[in-house]
């Protein structure tokens, strides 16, 4: 039987994912919904660069994306073009 006094342990670092990048659990675009850092629209597209942009784990995102390759959507506060060049230049 359950009770107001039952508690469930919950690590956020047992989320698989959060190994691979524990940087994740402080990014602005994770209270924000997910397609928005892949916008269809140069608005949307400057909107998700301003949260994206500002955040502290910003450069952890763009390490993240120029090493897996990421083609799309918002990371680290760069476009997919913007990756695209910085990986070239590499």
């Amino acid at each position: 039987m359950n009770t107001m006094d039952d508690t469930l342990e919950f690590n956020i670092f047992d989320v698989p994912i959060l190994h691979e990048r524990p940087w994740a659990v402080f990014a602005a675009c994770k209270d924000e919904q997910g397609m928005a850092f892949f916008p269809q629209t140069r608005d949307e597209e400057v909107q998700a660069l301003t949260i994206c942009g500002i955040w502290p784990v910003s450069e952890d995102g763009l390490d993240y994306a120029l090493e897996t390759k990421e083609r799309f959507g918002v990371w680290g506060g760069t476009t997919e073009k913007e990756r695209r060049r910085l990986s070239r230049i590499a």
